[in-house]
């Protein structure tokens, strides 16, 4: 009994002293002034009452046709996997079926398959 008792303690003070540090964590975060604002959001682009440079407009607008080229570039990418997945698939199928013909081939006596893999037709 005196063993569960101490490691029911010990349990409550792990507990707690994560519960303990993930407040601190959650603080800090929330009181940190420095932190970085949404991409998406309008306080990204301009904060009320500023007004943006032309060169960051154009920074902007490069930004965002590099984010452009690289999510065509992604749709691209995954059209390949899609198509190779495909065809993997469809290797697989063959394999399989190429399997069965052989072992219904070898059930029947029309070829051997020693251990290297080697096959013989023994003819009939």
């Amino acid at each position: 009994m005196r063993k569960q008792v101490i490691a029911l303690l010990s349990a409550m003070l792990i507990t707690g002293v994560i519960a303990m540090t993930m407040v601190v964590v959650g603080a800090n975060a929330m009181s940190n002034r420095n932190g970085t604002v949404v991409s998406n959001s309008p306080a990204a682009v301009t904060a009320p009452g500023s007004t943006t440079s032309a060169s960051d407009q154009a920074l902007i607008a490069q930004l965002q046709a590099e984010v452009a080229q690289y999510q065509a570039r992604e749709q691209q990418y995954q059209a390949a996997l899609n198509s190779d997945n495909t065809q993997l698939s469809q290797a697989a199928s063959e394999m399989q079926t190429i399997q069965q013909l052989l072992a219904f081939l070898q059930s029947r006596g029309l070829i051997q398959i020693n251990s290297q893999g080697q096959i013989s037709v023994t003819g009939q």
